[in-house]
């Protein structure tokens, strides 16, 4: 053990000897960690800032593509191009990463397979805030293994702003791919306006019985109306379509030749007031999905309509120069009418406090707390204090934090309204919510105005976790609609699951002359999982042991070359009844090559898939597309 907590600090020590200086680019403002704006450096957290123009800029096509290549983020894709994606911090579940959109949950009630399914258009997109950890007593259940947090361009304007901005971009290629982007944004001193879509369509790559055909679209517009200089008003509205070939995305069986459709919609308002020393914010949003899985054509479909209500009151206060205290309430209704799963409802409250204060010059401490009300299941206190040291270039931090889950809708309920289950997974009414102890450790070091290198080594510890694992007939709890012969994964709490790693990042921007510029991120996470059941369950199995991604842009007047990648190991699985494996690693990178015409509104740019034709699956059973060869033409304009 003491090997394994040295190797961040003799890192960190080898790569620090000619530190100077850092710069802003590489801190930013980030409201992630705190609800209030901090530089990154002062959380006493890793978080990872991905502005959205990368999206254009990067080889991906979906956001959960642009994810995938976001230093210490693990995408287990099922299907390409947005079809279907599982997020996983830290070597968690897909279900202990929260997702955020301009302060509002996205997290389905029905499971957390859904969670990818962004309800914002990419060129609506102002920025990506990933933060790694535990951070439940800022924003309850479900913030196990860190946050994604999305602001939007409309949303995030100032009073003021005066500028209008469009794009729009189409694609083709191999498989019948035909894509399209498209946006806006215009801000005219109090009104800003913003909008766009992006749509992805494909026959697919040939399955087993099948096609991996995708067709999946979103589109959303927002306004943001300031009516003096203190009071502001917002709305959006989403709407989020995948239909997709689910061929074995949830069972290993020969028969399945699944389609699945999500349809989903999305309302959310925003009151803001800001003054000298105080702001209040009260958010609300309604988020309502449509799904519809047929596990053959045989077979009759399971229809699901679960619904999200949400509420969000944060009042912040600066108490000074050196301090500011948040506090709030968050209140969900969550509800799901399905014909597998049955009706049922679930109400949350949870008031939160949170104390950011400067003791010295440099140090940064912040203790949080918040109670979170499960209706009639539990109640769950969930503290966390973050330290930070700001001396010269470096930034030394550390936290730690209680995380809560409870269990969604699928593993309570999954094939347990079915008159008769032959085989899969049966959810479990009787789960209690999961906790976790994590800590963390680890340090910045910022180079001139180029370089920025984090390290950080972590330990969770989590009793009662949810997962599925393989169990016999006899030991399952209900019995009343299962055959005797049949195959179960059921849902339950695992006494305990240990895990360690350690994780850094790195950020490198370098302008070289007048035309040429250099932007680059890399990522390395080395985990270990241990678990105290004896039969392994599936998704803590499933997580990368080692990973590293990686992203390049080169700019060189109006030429533009990228490239993102990934390496994973991981434990090997096996089906033989659909000659299925999970190879123990595998290496993939994809290329972007763009020329920019007319002072760059105009570009036309090629771009290659899966290099080197690499045969991988995620997750056992789905196979992901080889090489993809695809190109198109982009437009950009922007005044002010």
């Amino acid at each position: 053990m003491q090997k394994i907590i040295s190797l961040p600090f003799i890192l960190i020590l080898v790569a620090g000897s000619t530190a100077t200086a850092q710069e802003a680019t590489l801190n930013p403002v980030t409201v992630a960690a705190s609800l209030s704006q901090q530089r990154a450096s002062e959380t006493g957290r890793n978080i990872t800032i991905i502005q959205g123009e990368r999206f254009k800029d990067l080889p991906v096509h979906s956001l959960d593509d642009l994810l995938r290549y976001v230093p210490g983020v693990e995408i287990q894709a099922r299907g390409p191009m947005g079809s279907q994606s599982d997020i996983v911090l830290r070597g968690g579940t897909f279900q202990q990463v929260l997702v955020i959109l301009d302060g509002m949950r996205l997290n389905d009630p029905n499971t957390g397979h859904f969670n990818s399914y962004i309800p914002i258009a990419p060129a609506e997109i102002e920025r990506i805030e990933v933060l790694k950890g535990a951070s439940s007593a800022i924003y309850g259940a479900d913030a196990v293994g860190g946050v994604i947090y999305i602001i939007t361009k409309s949303f995030a304007a100032k009073l003021g702003q005066q500028a209008t901005q469009v794009s729009a971009g189409v694609a083709a290629g191999e498989y019948g791919l035909k894509s399209a982007d498209a946006g806006f944004l215009h801000s005219n001193h109090k009104l800003h306006i913003g909008g766009g879509v992006l749509t992805n369509n494909a026959d697919g790559v040939q399955q087993r019985g099948t096609t991996g055909f995708f067709h999946n679209s979103t589109a959303s517009v927002s306004a943001n109306y300031y009516i003096n200089s203190k009071w502001n008003i917002a709305y959006r509205f989403a709407y989020d379509s995948r239909d997709f070939a689910a061929q074995n995305y949830y069972t290993t069986f020969l028969s399945d030749t699944a389609r699945e459709k999500v349809i989903a919609r999305w309302h959310q308002l925003h009151v803001g007031y800001q003054g000298k020393k105080e702001s209040v914010t009260l958010d609300a949003g309604f988020k309502s999905v449509t799904d519809n899985y047929s596990y053959n054509k045989l077979s009759a479909p399971n229809s699901n309509i679960s619904r999200l209500f949400q509420a969000l009151l944060v009042y912040q206060l600066k108490l000074g120069t050196s301090a500011t205290l948040v506090g709030g309430v968050n209140f969900q209704q969550k509800s799901i009418a399905s014909n597998d799963r049955g009706d049922h409802s679930l109400h949350i409250a949870s008031p939160f406090v949170s104390l950011s204060q400067k003791l010295w010059k440099g140090f940064t401490v912040r203790p949080s707390v918040q109670w979170v009300f499960f209706k009639n299941i539990s109640s769950e206190l969930v503290p966390q204090l973050d330290l930070s040291q700001k001396a010269g270039s470096w930034q030394l931090r550390g936290s730690i934090g209680k995380t809560i889950r409870d269990a969604d809708f699928t593993e309570r309920y999954n094939n347990y309204n079915k008159s008769f289950v032959a085989s899969g997974r049966v959810g479990n009414p009787d789960l209690k919510a999961e906790r976790s102890l994590s800590y963390e450790a680890g340090a910045d070091w910022f180079w001139q105005e180029n370089l920025k290198v984090s390290a950080t080594f972590f330990q969770r510890f989590h009793q009662r976790l949810i997962d599925y694992s393989t169990t016999a007939y006899a030991d399952m709890p209900r019995k009343d609609n299962l055959s005797p012969t049949g195959v179960y994964a059921l849902a339950k709490n695992i006494a305990s699951v240990h895990t360690t790693g350690f994780e850094t990042d790195i950020q490198y921007v370098q302008s070289i002359g007048q035309y040429q510029k250099i932007t680059a991120t890399a990522g390395l996470v080395w985990l270990s999982s241990n678990s105290s059941d004896t039969v392994p369950s599936f998704y803590i199995s499933s997580h990368a042991k080692f990973l590293t991604n990686f992203g390049i842009i080169y700019q060189c007047h109006d030429l533009m070359l990228s490239v993102n990648g990934l390496y994973k190991k991981r434990q090997t699985q096996s089906a033989t009844a659909i000659n299925a494996a999970v190879t123990p690693d595998y290496f993939l990178m994809n290329a972007r090559a763009q020329y920019s015409f007319l002072h760059k509104t105009l570009a036309a740019f090629v771009q290659l898939d899966n290099v080197f034709n690499r045969q991988y699956s995620d997750l056992l059973g789905t196979p992901m597309p080889g090489r993809w060869f695809s190109g198109g033409v982009q437009f950009r304009w922007k005044k002010g």
